[in-house]
């Protein structure tokens, strides 16, 4: 589960040197100002093709020379990119072929970031080519510590060797075209198909209703992505086999399938952009959190990067808020609580023109060091020399969310129930905030995850399930697990066709002791309501119809035809419990649910109380404790602790707005 890179938490960013190349005086100035700022790192030549190889085969990496060696000689570790994020203009002049095919059929003229084939032979090749010379000059150069691929892999692309290369996919995976047909309902408006020929990306213009069709591009687009970093990386591997690498993942971006990337990454790293001090701070980092537990489980609690933040604002909201003082700061302390070994942003310093020249950066285009956001940054980076004791301690929760990315596009592309309310990141946070707001830490996972690690796992909304996944929950509950599922649990398989017999599918039925019947979707303004411990509770969205053939019954329906039937359950099941929640509901619920089913169990929560607004979290021997109201909270603690920020024994923690402390 410890997993360490460095001794200390990488503090530091992106860095464009290539954008100043005609003032290199910068250089220098950048150099004095990351002494001063507490940086001990920079990641560089994220975007910097155009500048490595300006003419086919005509390479200048004399800059690059330079910069590394300035960086190194002021003592600062480099994170080198590798530069196929966003190609020169002479190689798609040259190669028109590299640039992406809209689904319209129309290819890309060239310009922006992510707009190359993945498919693309030639693409492929010249991506390997500047990434082996890259890995041959700097393998031995002391400043390296790290590869970062490319830059937020994203898109997709609908070229006809695309098309070929999704037909090879499918044929792998279906093995015949009578499978497929059966496995894609194809009867169904007379959709069989006779040759592989027939089948292409959907698109609006042509196929998009088969949703079978959708989850099995997706896979094929994420596998798509996978398979051309495979290629990048190939090189890197070889010649620098010691050296890690990875590449920064986009909160829970739908365009690929995370879970299954990670296995190909020495560590995770993903980019953090909260919409901070907009209304919603709460909010906010209730979900930042849930985000970093997410990309923390993928490699079994291992540490992550934060790779990229901003020290102040970003440029594509539509209306882009300052955050308070010192939020940034505490958003940083967060990522650190959950996991993360660094604190990164984007950028280092504002570019001059270009589409992100407002995006926020350490220094801004003054020069100097005499900006609040400068002097907020170098303080971070203080406290954060602090904190080394936490570098490479992972950690795993008692309590498992199951959150799936192929579950996730499932949930979304089906047409039926309620096609406006069906939010699944939403619903599994809302299940997530009751641990949260006790300082318990919980494991995002999934679905063909081990579920036997956990004392409680909580699947919401688990409507598709992989193979293998009902065999797992029976034998996790059997074996004396306690298992929450909530409506519209188990109702198709992986290829979107529906359990025969009844939902929850198969031996799930027998696992909870129910069966659902039909499933209520309320329109919005309408609700029910439900019964549970003598209390009631607003229904809302969608109201599972069940009944009993075993479970206990917990809480009811008290509206409509289903009045009294069962809303909640439990079912012992062999040593275990298995728990079903029908209804969508607000928080009240699921927070005195959830107190009810752990009660007596050790999860891990702290020994003091948390204030309203306030989130602890322990990693390793230090406890996180950061202010997220809207007003000063103090903190009454259990025992003495030494507060790592200010070197003080306390008994007692007063935080301001946006603060933070780290105790032990």
């Amino acid at each position: 589960m410890d997993k360490k890179f460095f001794d200390y938490i990488i503090h530091g960013g992106d860095y464009n040197p290539d954008q100043w190349i005609n003032t290199p005086e910068i250089w220098d100035e950048d150099m004095r100002l990351m002494n001063l700022a507490n940086v001990n790192s920079a990641t560089v030549g994220i975007f910097a093709w155009s500048m490595l190889e300006p003419e086919e085969g005509v390479y200048n990496f004399e800059w690059l020379d330079k910069i590394l060696d300035k960086l190194h000689a002021n003592g600062k570790d480099v994170i080198l990119a590798t530069p196929s994020g966003a190609r020169p203009a002479w190689l798609a002049q040259k190669y028109p072929e590299v640039l992406r095919v809209n689904e319209n059929g129309i290819r890309n003229e060239y310009g922006v970031r992510h707009n190359h084939c993945l498919t693309s032979p030639v693409y492929r090749e010249k991506v390997r080519k500047i990434n082996t010379l890259l890995a041959q000059k700097y393998k031995d150069h002391p400043a390296v510590k790290m590869w970062h691929i490319s830059n937020e892999y994203s898109g997709e692309c609908h070229c006809e060797l695309c098309q070929e290369a999704f037909r090879d996919w499918l044929k792998a995976h279906y093995k015949s075209l009578d499978e497929l047909n059966e496995k894609w309902w194809n009867g169904f408006w007379s959709h069989q198909m006779t040759d592989w020929s027939q089948i292409n990306s959907p698109k609006d213009r042509g196929e998009n209703h088969v949703v079978a069709m959708k989850l099995a591009w997706k896979r094929f687009v994420s596998d798509s992505h996978i398979s051309f970093y495979e290629n990048e990386i190939a090189p890197l591997r070889e010649i620098t086999p010691d050296i890690p690498i990875t590449t920064n993942f986009m909160r829970m971006y739908d365009g690929i399938d995370y879970q299954d990337f990670a296995k190909h990454l020495d560590l995770i790293s993903w980019d953090n952009y909260p919409g901070w001090d907009r209304g919603e701070t709460g909010k906010e980092a209730l979900c930042a959190a849930f985000v970093h537990d997410t990309f923390r489980s993928m490699r079994d609690g291992q540490p992550f990067f934060l790779m990229e933040s901003t020290p102040s604002i970003v440029n594509w909201h539509e209306v882009n808020k300052i955050p308070k003082p010192h939020r940034q700061a505490q958003s940083s302390v967060q990522a650190v609580a959950h996991g993360a070994d660094s604190v990164q942003y984007f950028q280092w310093r504002k570019s001059r023109g270009g589409h992100e020249k407002f995006h926020g950066a350490v220094v801004d285009h003054c020069g100097h060091e005499n900006t609040r956001v400068f002097r907020e940054v170098s303080q971070l980076g203080a406290d954060l020399r602090k904190l080394s004791d936490v570098v490479g301690k992972g950690y795993n929760g008692k309590v498992a969310i199951v959150y799936d990315w192929q579950n996730s596009w499932a949930t979304s592309v089906f047409c039926g129930y309620n096609n406006n309310e069906r939010d699944y990141f939403s619903e599994c946070v809302k299940w997530y905030k009751p641990f949260y707001e006790r300082g318990i830490a919980v494991d995002i996972i999934p679905m063909d995850g081990d579920f036997s690690k956990y004392d409680l796992v909580i699947a919401p909304f688990l409507y598709m399930l992989k193979d293998g996944t009902i065999d797992r929950i029976e034998s996790y509950v059997n074996g004396g697990g306690q298992f929450v599922a909530t409506y519209l649990t188990g109702i198709v398989d992986e290829d979107d066709l529906c359990y025969l017999g009844g939902f929850p599918a198969d031996r799930l039925k027998d696992v909870f002791g129910l069966w659902c019947e039909e499933t209520d979707s309320l329109p919005e303004g309408m609700t029910n309501t439900v019964e549970y411990n003598g209390k009631e509770y607003t229904a809302i969205n969608f109201c599972d119809i069940l009944h009993s053939t075993g479970a206990e019954v917990l809480g009811t329906y008290k509206a409509d035809f289903y009045k009294e039937n069962p809303a909640v359950t439990v079912n012992g099941y062999g040593k275990g419990k298995a728990y079903y929640v029908a209804f969508a509901n607000e928080d009240e619920f699921i927070g005195d649910f959830i107190k009810d089913i752990t009660d007596g169990l050790d999860l891990g929560a702290p020994e003091f109380s948390i204030p309203d607004g306030v989130s602890v979290r322990k990693r390793g021997d230090c406890t996180f404790i950061l202010n997220f109201a809207e007003s000063e909270r103090t903190v009454t603690l259990d025992k003495e602790y030494t507060n790592l920020i200010t070197d003080e024994k306390t008994e007692e923690i007063t935080l301001p707005v946006c603060g933070y402390a780290v105790i032990k």
